[in-house]
């Protein structure tokens, strides 16, 4: 069993620090909001992007599948009372030549194979698209 850690310090009041491993992320925990952070709703949204990708990468070598690269874009919807994430819906564009059967089959594998993805399919509305890029 895998287990992860994160500590997180608050450095003023417009901001603190996420740490892990040697990296470092700045957040934005200013009431009021700040532009040079991501806030906990986009981390959240991060956090499934990088998932996403991470699977892509994952599984391309175990499918044989030729990518030029990949792109995630996302977007959360809120309630307020009680506040939370009700739905996220998701675009996963990929730069390939591959068939629209092996697309298909690559976005099953980020589908099934993904610890966030499958997290937070399992506490939200969790629907989305996988589509070749330069498609409209």
């Amino acid at each position: 069993m895998l287990t992860y850690s994160v500590s997180a310090e608050r450095v003023d009041a417009h901001g603190s620090v996420a740490r892990c491993k040697g990296a470092e992320v700045v957040l934005d925990t200013d009431v009021n909001g700040r532009d040079d952070a991501f806030n906990p709703a986009e981390l959240f949204l991060a956090a499934i992007a990088a998932c996403m990708i991470k699977g892509i990468e994952r599984v391309l070598p175990l499918i044989h599948f030729s990518l030029r690269g990949a792109e995630v874009r996302l977007n959360a919807v809120r309630q307020d009372a009680p506040p939370k994430i009700i739905s996220v819906h998701y675009e996963l564009t990929v730069d390939t030549d591959e068939s629209d059967q092996r697309l298909e089959l690559l976005h099953q594998n980020v589908r099934k194979y993904g610890t966030i993805f499958n997290t937070v399919a399992h506490a939200t509305e969790l629907t989305g698209i996988i589509k070749r890029k330069d498609e409209r």
